[in-house]
């Protein structure tokens, strides 16, 4: 019998972009077999999107906002539970560049013998550009042609970006486990990465794929001479998620190593090129919540 793919799009209060999304997911040359739509704002509007997919679908509407972190864990049980052997993972806001991105994937993991695979990130807009930079020991990648360069073939081993366009072994998702709720949004990507890395399963980045995203790298502030970065988010919620996850996330086992570089980073940025003590003593406060596991919402 031929595998199932299942496809699983978590939205929240975007059904425009959703729509442009789904557009190109049930277009696929190799359609999903489901597809799973989880949406964090029970909208009828996003229901009637779903509903209008030419392929089989579950529309699942959330009284409460469960977070990237949420949406995705109940997609991806729900599409285990449906009998998925493989499940495909989407955003709102961004969508497969063609309508080869999943067929291309499943022959990149069936050729390398990958329990995930992802497609390349690109920006929207000028889909030369990664949509997030990629450090590489002290580089930092920018560029698309950079990561081909990176690879060997169509792959680049060992890096994968999880929540846009990525493409799971239903067995990988027993191995790994689904997302934490509690980290809501911000950092629950990297939590899963950082234990699909301890679990010792091949993954890695498809080169001849690639999944459009709206930019984000003006979140990350150039320090030392470009030499390394800072993240520093445009409102108060997502630095408020995203500082408090990082303390969470380094405390944990695999990404200890990276605290005395965390806090140089920081440092820097807040008392050096912005001089923001107060920002600074934030920071510390967000990042000694996440270790201590005070996952209250804001």
């Amino acid at each position: 019998m031929a595998e199932t793919v299942c496809a699983v799009v978590v939205t929240h209060r975007r059904p425009d972009e959703l729509a442009k999304s789904l557009d190109i997911v049930s277009a696929q040359s190799r359609r999903p077999d489901h597809l799973i739509v989880i949406d964090n704002d029970a909208d009828d509007r996003v229901r009637d999107i779903v509903a209008g997919q030419p392929i089989p679908t579950t529309y699942l509407g959330s009284q409460r906002n469960l977070g990237g972190a949420g949406g995705f864990a109940l997609g991806m049980l729900h599409a285990l539970a449906l009998g998925a052997d493989w499940v495909w993972l989407a955003d709102d806001d961004g969508r497969p560049q063609d309508s080869e991105v999943l067929e291309t994937l499943l022959r990149c993991a069936e050729r390398h013998g990958l329990a995930e695979v992802s497609p390349m990130v690109c920006n929207l807009e000028q889909p030369e550009r990664l949509a997030f930079p990629l450090r590489r020991g002290l580089a930092w990648r920018r560029l698309a042609s950079e990561l081909r360069t990176d690879g060997n073939g169509d792959l680049l081993p060992g890096i994968a970006s999880l929540f846009n366009g990525a493409l799971f072994r239903a067995s990988t998702i027993e191995a790994v486990g689904v997302p934490d709720l509690r980290l809501f949004i911000r950092g629950d990507e990297t939590e899963v990465h950082r234990r699909l890395i301890r679990t010792g399963l091949p993954f890695g980045t498809c080169l001849d794929a690639v999944y459009l995203h709206p930019c984000g790298t003006e979140e990350f502030k150039p320090i030392l001479g470009g030499r390394m970065h800072t993240q520093y988010p445009d409102n108060e919620t997502k630095r408020f998620y995203t500082y408090r996850n990082r303390g969470y996330l380094q405390s944990q086992p695999g990404m200890r190593k990276l605290v005395a570089q965390e806090w140089l980073r920081f440092g820097w940025y807040f008392l050096v090129s912005t001089r923001d003590p107060r920002g600074f003593a934030e920071w510390i406060r967000l990042r000694r919540l996440g270790r201590r596991e005070r996952f209250t919402r804001r």
